[in-house]
Protein backbone atom coordinates (compact mmCIF):
# COMPACT_ATOMS: atom_id res chain seq x y z
CA UNK A 1 0.00 0.00 0.00
CA UNK A 2 1.46 3.60 -0.87
CA UNK A 3 1.57 6.29 1.61
CA UNK A 4 -1.52 7.84 1.28
CA UNK A 5 -3.42 9.66 4.03
CA UNK A 6 -5.02 7.60 7.07
CA UNK A 7 -8.44 7.77 7.37
CA UNK A 8 -9.05 4.38 9.12
CA UNK A 9 -6.93 1.81 10.82
CA UNK A 10 -9.05 -1.21 12.61
CA UNK A 11 -7.16 -4.54 14.17
CA UNK A 12 -10.06 -7.44 14.29
CA UNK A 13 -9.37 -10.61 15.99
CA UNK A 14 -5.56 -10.14 16.67
CA UNK A 15 -4.15 -12.88 18.49
CA UNK A 16 -0.77 -13.47 19.16
CA UNK A 17 0.85 -16.36 21.74
CA UNK A 18 4.42 -16.75 22.83
CA UNK A 19 5.56 -19.79 24.29
CA UNK A 20 3.54 -20.05 27.69
CA UNK A 21 2.41 -16.68 27.43
CA UNK A 22 -1.44 -15.41 25.46
CA UNK A 23 -0.11 -12.06 24.55
CA UNK A 24 -2.67 -10.32 22.55
CA UNK A 25 -6.21 -12.08 22.96
CA UNK A 26 -8.71 -12.18 20.22
CA UNK A 27 -7.93 -7.52 20.59
CA UNK A 28 -10.13 -5.87 18.35
CA UNK A 29 -9.76 -2.08 17.63
CA UNK A 30 -10.61 1.27 15.49
CA UNK A 31 -8.78 4.67 15.18
CA UNK A 32 -10.43 7.29 13.32
CA UNK A 33 -9.45 10.13 10.82
CA UNK A 34 -7.30 12.70 12.82
CA UNK A 35 -8.36 10.85 16.23
CA UNK A 36 -6.49 9.70 19.36
CA UNK A 37 -6.37 6.98 21.02
CA UNK A 38 -5.10 6.35 24.77
CA UNK A 39 -3.96 2.43 25.22
CA UNK A 40 -3.72 1.41 28.87
CA UNK A 41 -3.50 -1.51 30.78
CA UNK A 42 -0.86 -3.31 33.43
CA UNK A 43 2.70 -4.01 32.77
CA UNK A 44 2.73 -7.20 30.74
CA UNK A 45 -1.03 -6.34 29.11
CA UNK A 46 0.38 -6.81 25.98
CA UNK A 47 -0.28 -3.17 24.84
CA UNK A 48 3.63 -3.14 23.05
CA UNK A 49 2.76 -6.79 21.11
CA UNK A 50 -0.26 -5.12 19.73
CA UNK A 51 1.42 -2.02 18.23
CA UNK A 52 4.43 -4.13 16.96
CA UNK A 53 2.12 -6.28 15.23
CA UNK A 54 0.79 -3.03 13.78
CA UNK A 55 4.53 -2.12 13.20
CA UNK A 56 5.16 -5.39 11.38
CA UNK A 57 7.90 -6.61 13.76
CA UNK A 58 5.63 -9.25 14.71
CA UNK A 59 2.92 -11.44 12.60
CA UNK A 60 -0.11 -12.16 14.12
CA UNK A 61 -1.06 -15.73 14.76
CA UNK A 62 -4.57 -14.51 13.76
CA UNK A 63 -6.79 -11.49 12.77
CA UNK A 64 -6.69 -8.88 10.51
CA UNK A 65 -5.68 -5.25 9.72
CA UNK A 66 -7.25 -2.84 7.14
CA UNK A 67 -6.01 0.54 6.47
CA UNK A 68 -9.05 2.57 4.85
CA UNK A 69 -11.27 -0.59 4.62
CA UNK A 70 -8.38 -2.48 2.48
CA UNK A 71 -6.69 -5.34 4.22
CA UNK A 72 -3.03 -5.10 4.64
CA UNK A 73 -0.14 -7.63 5.78
CA UNK A 74 3.24 -6.54 6.33
CA UNK A 75 6.04 -8.69 6.26
CA UNK A 76 8.35 -6.26 8.27
CA UNK A 77 8.77 -2.32 9.24
CA UNK A 78 9.44 -1.17 6.00
CA UNK A 79 5.77 -1.71 4.83
CA UNK A 80 4.31 -0.62 7.80
CA UNK A 81 6.30 2.48 6.80
CA UNK A 82 5.36 2.32 3.28
CA UNK A 83 1.64 2.49 4.34
CA UNK A 84 2.46 5.51 6.31
CA UNK A 85 2.67 4.01 10.38
CA UNK A 86 5.70 5.49 12.18
CA UNK A 87 6.42 4.06 15.92
CA UNK A 88 8.38 5.64 18.48
CA UNK A 89 9.32 2.92 20.65
CA UNK A 90 9.70 2.57 24.37
CA UNK A 91 12.80 1.50 23.84
CA UNK A 92 15.12 3.48 21.32
CA UNK A 93 15.79 1.87 17.83
CA UNK A 94 18.63 3.93 17.74
CA UNK A 95 22.22 3.19 16.48
CA UNK A 96 24.77 4.17 19.44
CA UNK A 97 27.98 4.85 17.91
CA UNK A 98 26.18 6.57 14.99
CA UNK A 99 25.25 10.19 14.55
CA UNK A 100 21.80 11.91 14.62
CA UNK A 101 22.06 12.86 11.45
CA UNK A 102 23.41 8.92 9.92
CA UNK A 103 20.62 7.18 11.72
CA UNK A 104 17.95 9.15 10.23
CA UNK A 105 19.53 8.76 6.89
CA UNK A 106 19.15 5.03 7.68
CA UNK A 107 15.73 4.69 6.85
CA UNK A 108 15.09 7.65 4.40
CA UNK A 109 15.49 5.30 1.41
CA UNK A 110 14.75 8.57 -1.03
CA UNK A 111 17.80 9.67 -0.03
CA UNK A 112 19.83 6.73 -1.18
CA UNK A 113 21.80 6.57 -4.63
CA UNK A 114 22.59 3.29 -4.79
CA UNK A 115 25.63 2.92 -1.94
CA UNK A 116 25.82 7.01 -1.53
CA UNK A 117 23.48 9.11 0.32
CA UNK A 118 22.30 12.40 -0.04
CA UNK A 119 23.18 13.64 3.48
CA UNK A 120 22.45 17.54 2.76
CA UNK A 121 18.88 16.34 1.89
CA UNK A 122 18.73 14.46 5.06
CA UNK A 123 20.04 16.91 6.76
CA UNK A 124 17.54 19.61 5.37
CA UNK A 125 14.56 17.05 5.85
CA UNK A 126 15.76 17.16 9.67
CA UNK A 127 15.74 20.90 10.10
CA UNK A 128 12.23 21.38 7.93
CA UNK A 129 10.92 18.72 10.91
CA UNK A 130 12.49 20.12 13.96
CA UNK A 131 11.43 23.88 12.55
CA UNK A 132 8.08 22.95 12.15
CA UNK A 133 7.46 20.79 15.12
CA UNK A 134 9.81 22.28 17.77
CA UNK A 135 11.47 19.24 18.35
CA UNK A 136 15.43 20.76 18.72
CA UNK A 137 17.64 17.90 17.66
CA UNK A 138 21.70 18.39 16.57
CA UNK A 139 22.13 16.31 13.52
CA UNK A 140 25.85 15.88 13.93
CA UNK A 141 25.49 14.36 17.55
CA UNK A 142 26.30 10.91 18.52
CA UNK A 143 23.36 9.02 20.30
CA UNK A 144 25.56 7.52 22.55
CA UNK A 145 26.56 11.27 23.85
CA UNK A 146 22.54 11.79 24.12
CA UNK A 147 19.87 11.51 27.23
CA UNK A 148 17.63 9.57 27.04
CA UNK A 149 14.78 12.87 26.72
CA UNK A 150 16.99 13.77 24.00
CA UNK A 151 17.06 10.08 22.06
CA UNK A 152 13.29 10.43 22.22
CA UNK A 153 13.20 13.71 20.58
CA UNK A 154 15.72 11.74 17.61
CA UNK A 155 13.09 8.91 17.50
CA UNK A 156 10.25 11.32 17.01
CA UNK A 157 12.24 13.44 14.56
CA UNK A 158 13.29 10.10 12.35
CA UNK A 159 9.24 9.08 12.54
CA UNK A 160 8.51 12.45 11.04
CA UNK A 161 11.00 12.20 8.65
CA UNK A 162 10.18 9.18 7.10
CA UNK A 163 6.87 9.85 6.30
CA UNK A 164 4.65 8.67 8.83
CA UNK A 165 0.49 9.94 8.71
CA UNK A 166 0.12 7.62 11.32
CA UNK A 167 1.99 7.88 14.53
CA UNK A 168 2.33 5.49 17.17
CA UNK A 169 4.30 6.26 20.38
CA UNK A 170 5.25 3.87 23.54
CA UNK A 171 5.12 5.53 26.53
CA UNK A 172 6.28 9.03 25.19
CA UNK A 173 6.75 11.53 28.17
CA UNK A 174 8.88 8.93 30.30
CA UNK A 175 11.53 11.17 29.61
CA UNK A 176 10.19 14.29 29.94
CA UNK A 177 9.92 16.66 32.37
CA UNK A 178 6.62 18.52 33.16
CA UNK A 179 7.06 21.22 31.21
CA UNK A 180 8.39 19.38 27.98
CA UNK A 181 5.28 17.06 28.35
CA UNK A 182 3.13 20.01 28.46
CA UNK A 183 4.51 20.81 25.49
CA UNK A 184 4.50 17.72 23.75
CA UNK A 185 0.35 17.17 24.45
CA UNK A 186 0.51 20.82 22.45
CA UNK A 187 2.30 19.40 19.65
CA UNK A 188 0.79 16.16 19.89
CA UNK A 189 -3.03 18.01 19.84
CA UNK A 190 -1.39 20.16 16.36
CA UNK A 191 0.02 17.16 14.81
CA UNK A 192 -3.15 15.32 14.98
CA UNK A 193 -4.91 18.09 12.81
CA UNK A 194 -2.83 16.14 10.22
CA UNK A 195 -2.05 12.25 11.76
CA UNK A 196 -4.13 9.95 13.47
CA UNK A 197 -2.41 8.65 16.54
CA UNK A 198 -2.13 6.06 19.20
CA UNK A 199 -0.34 6.40 22.56
CA UNK A 200 0.81 4.49 25.24
CA UNK A 201 0.52 5.63 28.48
CA UNK A 202 0.40 5.03 32.26
CA UNK A 203 0.08 8.53 33.02
CA UNK A 204 -3.78 9.07 33.14
CA UNK A 205 -3.71 13.27 33.38
CA UNK A 206 -2.01 12.31 29.79
CA UNK A 207 -4.70 9.86 28.80
CA UNK A 208 -7.50 12.85 29.56
CA UNK A 209 -5.62 15.85 28.30
CA UNK A 210 -4.84 14.28 25.12
CA UNK A 211 -6.56 11.55 23.65
CA UNK A 212 -10.28 11.12 22.02
CA UNK A 213 -10.86 7.85 23.36
CA UNK A 214 -9.00 5.42 25.67
CA UNK A 215 -9.08 1.46 25.36
CA UNK A 216 -7.78 -0.50 28.17
CA UNK A 217 -5.83 -3.93 28.25
CA UNK A 218 -5.89 -6.37 30.61
CA UNK A 219 -4.14 -9.78 30.51
CA UNK A 220 -4.32 -9.40 26.45
CA UNK A 221 -7.74 -8.25 26.02
CA UNK A 222 -9.65 -5.37 25.62
CA UNK A 223 -11.51 -4.68 28.71
CA UNK A 224 -13.00 -1.07 27.94
CA UNK A 225 -13.13 0.98 25.21
CA UNK A 226 -14.77 4.50 25.32
CA UNK A 227 -14.63 8.27 25.29
CA UNK A 228 -12.11 9.96 27.36
CA UNK A 229 -13.79 12.59 28.14
CA UNK A 230 -16.71 10.53 29.88
CA UNK A 231 -14.46 8.79 32.61
CA UNK A 232 -12.25 10.23 35.36
CA UNK A 233 -8.79 9.41 36.06
CA UNK A 234 -9.68 7.93 38.87
CA UNK A 235 -12.27 5.42 36.81
CA UNK A 236 -9.96 4.25 34.28
CA UNK A 237 -7.21 3.55 37.33
CA UNK A 238 -9.54 1.20 39.07
CA UNK A 239 -10.60 -0.68 35.42
CA UNK A 240 -7.04 -0.84 34.69
CA UNK A 241 -5.76 -2.11 37.51
CA UNK A 242 -8.92 -3.61 38.87
CA UNK A 243 -8.96 -2.28 42.06
CA UNK A 244 -8.64 1.12 43.87
CA UNK A 245 -5.17 2.58 43.46
CA UNK A 246 -3.58 4.97 46.33
CA UNK A 247 -1.04 7.78 46.22
CA UNK A 248 2.05 6.38 48.41
CA UNK A 249 3.63 9.22 50.16
CA UNK A 250 6.35 10.18 52.76
CA UNK A 251 4.32 11.49 55.74
CA UNK A 252 7.47 10.43 58.33
CA UNK A 253 9.57 13.28 60.36
CA UNK A 254 12.75 13.71 58.43
CA UNK A 255 15.38 12.00 60.61
CA UNK A 256 18.18 13.59 61.55
CA UNK A 257 20.67 10.68 60.14
CA UNK A 258 24.46 10.92 59.93
CA UNK A 259 25.72 11.57 56.41
CA UNK A 260 25.94 8.56 54.24
CA UNK A 261 26.98 9.92 51.04
CA UNK A 262 28.45 13.21 50.79
CA UNK A 263 30.44 14.89 47.31
CA UNK A 264 31.89 18.23 47.29
CA UNK A 265 33.35 20.02 44.24
CA UNK A 266 32.79 17.63 42.07
CA UNK A 267 33.86 17.81 38.22
CA UNK A 268 32.70 15.21 36.01
CA UNK A 269 33.05 15.33 32.00
CA UNK A 270 30.14 14.36 30.13
CA UNK A 271 30.82 12.07 26.65
CA UNK A 272 31.25 14.79 25.07
CA UNK A 273 34.14 16.66 26.88
CA UNK A 274 32.49 19.55 28.89
CA UNK A 275 31.54 19.30 32.53
CA UNK A 276 28.53 17.50 33.25
CA UNK A 277 29.20 17.92 36.93
CA UNK A 278 30.45 21.34 37.45
CA UNK A 279 31.88 22.35 41.30
CA UNK A 280 28.77 19.74 42.27
CA UNK A 281 27.96 19.64 45.96
CA UNK A 282 25.26 16.93 47.33
CA UNK A 283 24.97 15.34 50.91
CA UNK A 284 22.17 12.83 51.52
CA UNK A 285 21.95 11.72 54.97
CA UNK A 286 21.03 7.91 55.95
CA UNK A 287 17.32 7.33 56.59
CA UNK A 288 16.28 9.96 54.19
CA UNK A 289 15.46 10.31 50.56
CA UNK A 290 16.97 13.40 48.79
CA UNK A 291 15.38 13.74 45.32
CA UNK A 292 17.04 15.55 42.70
CA UNK A 293 14.87 17.18 40.18
CA UNK A 294 15.81 18.25 36.46
CA UNK A 295 15.55 17.79 33.07
CA UNK A 296 17.34 15.25 31.73
CA UNK A 297 20.69 15.75 30.13
CA UNK A 298 21.93 18.48 33.15
CA UNK A 299 24.42 15.80 34.64
CA UNK A 300 22.34 13.58 36.18
CA UNK A 301 23.19 10.30 34.32
CA UNK A 302 27.14 11.19 34.82
CA UNK A 303 26.34 11.53 39.03
CA UNK A 304 24.50 8.13 38.95
CA UNK A 305 27.52 6.52 36.97
CA UNK A 306 30.07 8.49 38.93
CA UNK A 307 28.47 7.67 42.03
CA UNK A 308 28.73 3.86 41.12
CA UNK A 309 32.32 3.74 39.75
CA UNK A 310 31.48 3.77 36.22
CA UNK A 311 32.58 7.37 35.58
CA UNK A 312 35.65 9.02 36.34
CA UNK A 313 36.03 12.44 38.19
CA UNK A 314 38.37 15.17 36.98
CA UNK A 315 38.25 16.42 40.69
CA UNK A 316 36.33 16.88 43.89
CA UNK A 317 35.16 14.78 46.84
CA UNK A 318 32.97 11.69 47.48
CA UNK A 319 32.92 9.94 50.73
CA UNK A 320 30.80 7.22 51.89
CA UNK A 321 29.41 6.77 55.27
CA UNK A 322 32.95 8.09 55.85
CA UNK A 323 35.07 6.58 53.61
CA UNK A 324 36.37 7.96 50.29
CA UNK A 325 35.10 5.92 47.16
CA UNK A 326 36.07 8.58 44.57
CA UNK A 327 37.53 6.84 41.22
CA UNK A 328 36.94 3.67 43.01
CA UNK A 329 35.86 0.02 40.48
CA UNK A 330 32.13 -1.20 40.42
CA UNK A 331 33.06 -3.96 42.53
CA UNK A 332 34.59 -1.64 45.19
CA UNK A 333 31.71 0.44 45.62
CA UNK A 334 29.34 -2.71 45.31
CA UNK A 335 31.01 -4.28 48.32
CA UNK A 336 30.75 -1.06 50.33
CA UNK A 337 26.70 -1.13 50.52
CA UNK A 338 26.03 0.67 47.25
CA UNK A 339 22.64 -0.07 45.57
CA UNK A 340 21.85 1.35 42.48
CA UNK A 341 18.79 1.17 39.72
CA UNK A 342 20.12 2.88 36.44
CA UNK A 343 18.69 4.98 33.86
CA UNK A 344 19.18 2.72 31.38
CA UNK A 345 17.79 -0.64 32.06
CA UNK A 346 18.13 -2.77 29.56
CA UNK A 347 22.11 -1.82 28.93
CA UNK A 348 23.38 -1.11 32.66
CA UNK A 349 20.29 -2.72 34.42
CA UNK A 350 20.11 -6.81 32.81
CA UNK A 351 21.79 -8.62 30.69
CA UNK A 352 19.54 -9.02 28.21
CA UNK A 353 20.22 -12.72 26.80
CA UNK A 354 20.52 -14.18 30.52
CA UNK A 355 17.58 -15.30 32.53
CA UNK A 356 15.24 -13.65 34.95
CA UNK A 357 17.38 -16.10 37.91
CA UNK A 358 20.59 -15.18 36.60
CA UNK A 359 20.02 -11.75 36.43
CA UNK A 360 18.72 -11.73 40.00
CA UNK A 361 21.96 -12.82 41.35
CA UNK A 362 24.18 -10.64 39.15
CA UNK A 363 25.66 -9.32 41.56
CA UNK A 364 26.31 -12.40 44.02
CA UNK A 365 27.37 -15.32 41.62
CA UNK A 366 30.10 -15.33 43.64
CA UNK A 367 29.01 -15.15 47.42
CA UNK A 368 29.13 -18.39 49.37
CA UNK A 369 24.72 -18.18 49.06
CA UNK A 370 24.55 -19.04 45.74
CA UNK A 371 27.52 -20.67 44.60
CA UNK A 372 30.39 -23.25 46.63
CA UNK A 373 33.72 -23.45 44.94
CA UNK A 374 32.80 -21.51 41.79
CA UNK A 375 30.14 -23.96 41.53
CA UNK A 376 26.44 -22.59 41.33
CA UNK A 377 24.05 -23.52 43.81
CA UNK A 378 20.98 -24.46 41.19
CA UNK A 379 17.93 -25.38 43.66
CA UNK A 380 18.79 -22.15 46.16
CA UNK A 381 19.13 -19.99 43.18
CA UNK A 382 15.64 -21.04 41.57
CA UNK A 383 14.06 -20.93 45.46
CA UNK A 384 15.56 -17.81 45.72
CA UNK A 385 13.92 -16.27 42.09
CA UNK A 386 10.53 -17.75 42.50
CA UNK A 387 10.48 -15.79 45.89
CA UNK A 388 11.33 -12.44 44.29
CA UNK A 389 9.29 -13.26 41.49
CA UNK A 390 6.38 -13.72 43.79
CA UNK A 391 7.35 -10.66 46.04
CA UNK A 392 8.11 -7.46 43.41
CA UNK A 393 5.12 -8.88 40.98
CA UNK A 394 7.31 -9.89 38.08
CA UNK A 395 5.19 -11.39 35.60
CA UNK A 396 6.53 -14.25 33.24
CA UNK A 397 6.01 -17.89 32.60
CA UNK A 398 9.14 -19.12 34.51
CA UNK A 399 12.13 -17.82 35.82
CA UNK A 400 14.06 -19.67 33.27
CA UNK A 401 12.66 -16.66 30.64
CA UNK A 402 15.37 -14.50 29.35
CA UNK A 403 14.86 -11.04 31.00
CA UNK A 404 15.21 -9.37 27.49
CA UNK A 405 11.86 -10.58 26.47
CA UNK A 406 9.83 -9.40 29.23
CA UNK A 407 7.95 -6.10 29.05
CA UNK A 408 9.64 -2.55 30.30
CA UNK A 409 7.80 -2.67 33.51
CA UNK A 410 8.71 -6.28 34.39
CA UNK A 411 12.59 -5.64 33.79
CA UNK A 412 12.49 -2.43 35.74
CA UNK A 413 11.02 -5.32 38.81
CA UNK A 414 13.99 -7.76 38.18
CA UNK A 415 16.13 -4.62 39.22
CA UNK A 416 14.69 -3.27 41.54
CA UNK A 417 13.88 -7.26 42.86
CA UNK A 418 17.99 -7.70 42.49
CA UNK A 419 18.91 -4.24 44.43
CA UNK A 420 16.56 -4.29 47.06
CA UNK A 421 16.74 -7.73 48.02
CA UNK A 422 20.83 -7.28 48.64
CA UNK A 423 19.53 -4.99 51.92
CA UNK A 424 22.09 -1.81 50.65
CA UNK A 425 23.00 0.64 52.92
CA UNK A 426 22.51 3.32 50.50
CA UNK A 427 20.50 3.23 47.21
CA UNK A 428 20.99 5.30 44.43
CA UNK A 429 17.61 5.61 42.26
CA UNK A 430 17.27 6.66 38.70
CA UNK A 431 14.05 6.73 37.25
CA UNK A 432 12.17 4.01 39.55
CA UNK A 433 8.69 3.71 38.01
CA UNK A 434 9.65 4.70 34.17
CA UNK A 435 7.29 2.47 32.08
CA UNK A 436 5.81 1.06 35.30
CA UNK A 437 2.04 1.17 35.90
CA UNK A 438 0.23 2.58 38.58
CA UNK A 439 -0.17 -0.66 40.81
CA UNK A 440 3.36 -1.33 40.29
CA UNK A 441 4.68 2.22 41.05
CA UNK A 442 2.94 2.25 44.64
CA UNK A 443 4.70 -1.11 44.97
CA UNK A 444 7.92 0.31 44.53
CA UNK A 445 7.65 3.30 46.27
CA UNK A 446 6.32 1.38 49.27
CA UNK A 447 9.32 -0.20 48.98
CA UNK A 448 11.50 2.56 48.73
CA UNK A 449 9.66 3.96 52.32
CA UNK A 450 10.38 0.98 53.90
CA UNK A 451 13.82 1.63 52.87
CA UNK A 452 14.34 4.62 54.13
CA UNK A 453 12.67 3.93 57.42
CA UNK A 454 15.37 0.85 58.03
CA UNK A 455 17.79 3.57 57.76
CA UNK A 456 18.90 3.73 54.20
CA UNK A 457 19.73 6.92 52.10
CA UNK A 458 18.25 6.88 48.98
CA UNK A 459 19.33 9.41 46.13
CA UNK A 460 15.69 9.57 43.26
CA UNK A 461 16.75 10.98 40.70
CA UNK A 462 13.44 11.33 38.62
CA UNK A 463 11.93 13.85 36.25
CA UNK A 464 8.45 12.69 38.25
CA UNK A 465 7.83 15.80 40.09
CA UNK A 466 4.81 14.45 42.00
CA UNK A 467 7.07 11.07 42.58
CA UNK A 468 9.22 13.60 43.81
CA UNK A 469 7.42 15.48 45.93
CA UNK A 470 5.26 12.41 47.29
CA UNK A 471 8.64 10.80 48.65
CA UNK A 472 11.39 13.32 49.52
CA UNK A 473 12.15 14.51 52.48
CA UNK A 474 14.38 17.25 50.87
CA UNK A 475 14.58 17.90 47.49
CA UNK A 476 17.82 19.25 45.05
CA UNK A 477 17.22 20.89 42.16
CA UNK A 478 19.83 20.60 39.12
CA UNK A 479 20.83 23.11 36.19
CA UNK A 480 23.82 22.33 34.02
CA UNK A 481 25.74 20.75 36.52
CA UNK A 482 25.23 22.64 39.43
CA UNK A 483 22.92 22.60 42.15
CA UNK A 484 20.41 25.60 42.33
CA UNK A 485 18.73 24.69 45.09
CA UNK A 486 17.86 22.37 48.03
CA UNK A 487 14.28 22.64 49.45
CA UNK A 488 12.95 20.81 52.27
CA UNK A 489 9.43 18.65 50.99
CA UNK A 490 7.22 21.41 52.33
CA UNK A 491 8.84 24.45 51.16
CA UNK A 492 8.28 22.82 47.50
CA UNK A 493 5.41 23.11 44.84
CA UNK A 494 5.69 21.92 41.51
CA UNK A 495 5.67 25.40 39.84
CA UNK A 496 8.71 26.43 41.82
CA UNK A 497 10.62 23.00 41.04
CA UNK A 498 9.58 23.76 37.32
CA UNK A 499 11.48 27.62 37.61
CA UNK A 500 14.50 26.65 38.82
CA UNK A 501 14.52 23.10 36.64
CA UNK A 502 14.53 25.63 34.00
CA UNK A 503 17.72 27.56 35.44
CA UNK A 504 16.17 30.48 37.42
CA UNK A 505 16.90 30.82 40.54
CA UNK A 506 14.75 32.19 43.56
CA UNK A 507 16.35 35.85 43.45
CA UNK A 508 16.00 36.64 39.90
Amino acid sequence: MENTEIRELKVRHITKRFPGVLASDDISLTVGRHEILALVGENGAGKTTLMNIIMGLYKQDSGKMFINGEEVNFKSPNDAFDAGIGMVHQQYMLVPNMTVLENIALGMKSCWKGTWVDLDSVRSKINEISEKYGLVTDPDAYIWQLSVGEQQRVELVKTLCLGAKFLILDEPTSALTPQETDELIILLKKMSSELSIIFISHKLNEVKALSHKVAILRHGRVVFEGNTADYSSKDIAEMMTGHKVNITENNEEQVNGTPALTVKNLCVKSDRGFYALDHFNLEVNAGEIVGLAGVSGNGQRELAEFLNGLRKCESGTYTFFGTSLANKTPGEIIASGMGYIPEERNVEGIVPSMTIKENLILKDSESSRFSSHKILKNKIIENYAEEMMSRFDIRSPHINFTAGSLSGGNIQKVILAREISRKPRFLVCVYPIRGLDMGAAEFIHRQLLELRTNGVGILLISEELEEIMNLSDRIAVIFKGKIQKVLKKNEANTKQLGILMAGVKDDE
